[in-house]
């Protein structure tokens, strides 16, 4: 029997780039006979303190106890077959942890999901005065370490592929037994909606000089909703932020009557892989991209989505779909196929065994 432990920084659940890189598939790793264990650093309260401003006393503590947690897991490296790393074992910027762990028995396997190699910090992060103790040339340090590299798109693996002759791309995948569609029905009002996070929400600015124009055009009869940052409010278009929930995810999105991802064209967007996109395709939410990065081989323009460059791209076709309730239908359905077929679980679960082979 064969064991893997999975390093990281968050618990089971609490992270979308865990969640939907390797967690969906640890049923089917289990069922194969793998035995697994999961290492993370931040439990529920430790998190709350350290994605809070200020508190540095509390957060010196946790490093602390995070070092003690990776000592630990590198003198029992040696116990198991694989060691899992999604992104770094360690929050700050050393690869020393790593450089140990390259030292064991275990075969390493090294996942990444962003352009984390570049320096990117949120005009919202709690953390940005903390910034200067983060290392993102350390990417590079991580995967000559690794025995294998999972990159999420074509545009991570060229990085990948300057330091690591062994990489292997596996999009980041939805799980569509538990993505279902609901049937939907013609509304008086159509929602707009936009899923992501306290992090993100930069992004979804870029939307907002095309929601305007729609909102001033169709006013009550358009609703817009922000899901991951109850903080945001938008009086002139009605938006009062949403919190996340894992236990309403899937329920909140179906609500949308469109999805939006909106990407500013920079070098860390090219790195996304179209997560909040794929979660509305899977729900047969007719979805609008920016053409950045994975988005372009993602969306079939016309077919299953759209991609929109200019503020007149983003009100052009979000008239089309509003005005068109049989079109967001056709959209929805080929956008749920498209996942199926290409991001999901079922389509990429031999190619994620084949890492512990």
């Amino acid at each position: 029997m064969k064991s893997i432990l999975f390093l990281d920084m968050h618990r089971e659940g609490r992270s979308p780039s865990q969640r939907f890189r390797y967690e969906q598939y640890l049923p089917l790793l289990r069922e194969k006979g793998f035995t697994i264990h999961h290492s993370f650093l931040l439990n529920k309260t430790d998190d709350k303190l350290f994605y809070s401003q200020g508190k540095y006393t509390a957060k010196a503590w946790i490093l602390l106890k995070s070092i003690a947690r990776r000592i630990y897991d590198v003198l029992r490296a040696h116990q198991y077959d694989f060691i899992f790393i999604q992104r770094e074992v360690f929050m700050l910027g050393t690869s020393f942890f790593e450089k140990l762990l390259s030292y064991s028995k275990a075969k390493i396997i090294f996942d990444f999901d962003d352009s984390i190699w570049l320096h990117q910090v949120s005009s919202t992060s709690p953390n940005k005065n903390l910034n200067f103790l983060k290392n993102p040339g350390k990417t590079a340090r991580l995967i000559s370490l690794a025995d294998v590299v999972v990159a999420g798109n074509q545009y991570l693996a060229d990085y990948a592929l300057r330091y690591n002759p062994v990489v292997k791309i596996i999009p980041t995948t939805i799980d569509t037994s538990l993505y279902t569609p609901r049937e939907k029905k013609t509304t008086t009002v159509v929602t707009i909606g936009w899923s992501g996070s306290k992090t993100t929400i930069d992004h979804f600015t870029e939307a907002l000089p095309a929601l305007e124009i729609i909102k001033g055009q169709y006013g009550n009869l358009v609703n817009i909703q922000v899901i991951g940052d109850s903080l945001y409010r938008d009086e002139k278009l009605g938006i009062i932020g949403k919190d996340w929930s894992l236990a309403r995810e899937v329920e909140d999105l179906l609500n949308f009557d469109i999805g939006i991802m909106p990407l500013p064209d920079d070098d860390w967007s090219k790195g996304k892989c179209g997560l909040k996109g794929l979660q509305y395709m899977a729900l047969e939410i007719p979805t609008l991209m920016s053409p950045v990065g994975v988005n372009r081989e993602i969306i079939q323009h016309g077919k299953n989505g759209f991609l929109c460059s200019t503020t007149e791209d983003w009100v052009k076709y979000l008239k089309l779909l509003i005005n068109d309730f049989e079109l967001r239908q056709q959209i929805g359905k080929a956008g749920r196929v498209t996942v199926h077929e290409r991001y999901s679980v079922f389509a990429n679960s031999t190619r994620f065994l084949s890492l512990f082979e």
